[in-house]
């Protein structure tokens, strides 16, 4: 059993403490956030956990075993570094940082300390994506050509302008930070390292100073190609597909929306599967129903207990980023840039 400690307690902090009652594998035992409300210590209180003064209180306690980190993305970097220094396993929500030089210090921190870090990108270990894994690995999809994934939500719409997420720094280009890391998470996962990338991203319908609308061209360096497009301020849909020369396999489901109950962000998050070969008639079901959130907690926790990776290894953790960075420099400049 791994005793963890929640850093973070806004809606997604409370999300991962919901997704991990009654586990076997982690339990929080403390927490720790920016601001302590009234309404923060009920919570605590109900889900069995003490409130710490600070990160650094958390850090000094040797009753905690790992952090979970659902801060600030700029925060990430420098968090995972202390947590390491003291020896603590990491769970850290994505994006895991906002440059590929954090990132990196970040994973050397984690390997000099001997300690497990894994990122939240909790799709990956669904059963879909990784039957999806295994056909394009197998060859049964034939050459794969295109991938690509449309992500949307409509937070943006009733956002708090003074919220963090709200702040362009934090959340750059949009939905591509708290939705499309995800899919370029994946395309990496499925098709290799990203070569280069071209994104336009611009403000529609938001009523704050932010993008609503992102789209972007990836050519991946094994040669085919992808596109991912986020928009924020639209109704909640998810969609991944693979096109391959014997045929595709598209995913469908949602994305986590704000408001909705803790149980549908976690175990809505695919839906709807459709297969469809070259010939013959295409295949449907529906994705069988799992909590995803308490599956990556879960599974973060048996690698740290066991001294081992989690499930993505550190280099496509930090390509991840090099991939985001070079994506929020191509909206910028216009033109193509190629990934660090």
């Amino acid at each position: 059993m791994i005793k963890a400690a929640i850093v973070g307690l806004g809606w997604w902090g409370k999300t991962l403490v919901e997704a991990s009652e009654n586990s076997d594998a982690i339990r929080f035992v403390a927490g720790a956030t920016r601001t302590v409300t009234p309404e923060i210590e009920g919570f605590a209180k109900a889900k069995g956990f003490r409130l710490e003064q600070s990160y650094e209180a958390v850090l000094a306690d040797p009753g905690i075993d790992a952090v979970v980190l659902a801060t600030p993305h700029s925060m990430h970097g420098a968090q995972v570094v202390a947590a390491a220094a003291a020896k603590k396993h990491i769970y850290c929500e994505k994006p895991f940082t906002l440059t590929k030089r954090e990132a990196e210090e970040a994973v050397a921190a984690v390997r000099k300390a001997g300690v497990t870090l894994a990122l939240g990108y909790n799709r990956r270990i669904h059963p879909e994506m990784i039957k999806l894994r295994d056909m394009v690995g197998s060859g049964e999809l034939g050459t794969i050509l295109h991938i690509e994934a449309t992500m949307t939500f409509p937070n943006v719409l009733f956002i708090n302008p003074g919220h963090w997420r709200a702040d362009k720094h934090e959340t750059p280009l949009g939905g591509l930070m708290p939705m499309g890391v995800h899919a370029i998470d994946g395309m990496i996962d499925l098709c290799g390292p990203i070569d280069h990338v071209f994104a336009q991203s611009f403000r529609r319908a938001a009523p704050i100073d932010a993008d609503d609308t992102t789209s972007i061209l990836l050519r991946m360096k094994e040669g085919m190609s992808g596109y991912l497009g986020t928009m924020t301020t639209t109704g909640p849909g998810f969609s991944f597909q693979v096109y391959g020369s014997k045929g595709w396999l598209r995913l469908e489901g949602v994305t986590h929306v704000a408001g909705a109950s803790s149980e549908e962000r976690r175990t809505r998050l695919f839906g709807a599967c459709k297969f469809q070969p070259v010939k013959g008639e295409a295949k449907t079901w529906q994705a069988a129903t799992l909590d995803i959130s308490r599956a990556a907690l879960e599974s973060f926790a048996k690698s740290a207990e066991a001294g081992q990776v989690a499930w993505i290894p550190y280099d496509q953790m930090i390509h991840g980023v090099a991939a985001t960075e070079a994506i929020v420099r191509s909206a910028g400049t216009g033109v193509v840039e190629h990934i660090n």
